[in-house]
């Protein structure tokens, strides 16, 4: 039997179940075929390729005319190999004769069968890199291509995300004047501008601790935001600066309202802005 996933071994006994039934919902190419055929061993393989591309989008029951000679008989099969196809519980026709890759294409075409979308596939594509893999695969890349300074830049906002500030900030330096006021540049500059915010500032897991403990703990509140701006996480910033703009307007000269500000300046989603521009207003006026 293949090991392929579309592609099965069809008996008299599976017959109806696998093949007519399985028929109703997906094209199957019945591929009648014999150790002895020379032929047979050229079409099984592109058969099984072709199954494997397109997805499950149709599949190939295999019959071995010798072990399975009432099939041949029923259908009958004169010569090997042959081809027979189903669908929605119907024979659609018989195809003596190995045809070539393109040939089968055509056939595929004839019957509608379009290649099936690989779920898992798309699922791991669109999967989003953590921060951590997106500074390790940039560094690859700009191995790969170190006169590309956009890949650079890049690398700089990808090490804001992780925290090492420094090194975001040695590179945006040393970009080219065309990408130093590339407005990507400039929010990255504005986000270092937070991140000095957290020199000798606890880590996010002590300063939620301190919360959990006294949520008028302003300054916790504070650099807990900055910590989720660094970090990419603009709602839960937000959500700290709103708060704390709530709690206390007028602390550290208005530094709620400071924040907000800035960190609408920093962030790229509109409707996140908007949303919070309101809130801020509601709060002010």
């Amino acid at each position: 039997m293949s090991a392929q996933p579309h592609v099965f071994d069809a008996t008299t006994d599976t017959f109806e179940a696998d093949v007519l039934q399985q028929s109703l919902q997906v094209p199957i190419i019945v591929d009648f075929w014999a150790t002895w055929c020379g032929p047979c061993k050229t079409l099984g393989p592109i058969l099984e390729k072709l199954a494997a591309e397109y997805n499950g989008a149709f599949k190939v029951a295999k019959v071995d005319v010798d072990q399975e000679q009432q099939l041949a008989a029923m259908f009958q099969v004169r010569s090997v190999p042959t081809m027979v196809v189903f669908k929605e519980g119907q024979v659609l026709g018989a195809i003596p004769g190995a045809l070539p890759e393109g040939e089968l294409r055509k056939v595929l075409e004839q019957i509608g069968v379009q290649p099936a979308a690989n779920e898992e596939a798309e699922q791991a594509e669109a999967a989003p890199l953590s921060p951590a893999e997106q500074v390790a695969a940039l560094r690859e890349a700009i191995a790969a291509e170190p006169d590309k300074d956009e890949l650079k830049l890049d690398l700089a906002l990808a090490l804001l995300s992780t925290g090492e500030a420094a090194e975001a900030e040695t590179l945006l330096d040393a970009l080219p004047a065309n990408l130093s006021t590339d407005e990507r540049a400039v929010k990255a500059r504005a986000r270092l501008g937070f991140a000095a915010q957290l020199k000798d500032a606890p880590a996010p897991q002590a300063l939620e601790a301190a919360l959990s403990q006294d949520e008028g703990d302003l300054r916790a509140r504070h650099l807990l935001g900055v910590h989720k701006l660094v970090a990419g996480d603009a709602e839960g910033a937000l959500e700290q600066f709103i708060e704390l703009l709530r709690r206390d307007r007028a602390w550290e000269d208005g530094l709620a309202k400071k924040s907000l500000i800035d960190a609408f300046r920093v962030i790229e989603d509109e409707d996140l802005v908007g949303r919070y521009r309101r809130k801020m207003s509601a709060l002010l006026f």
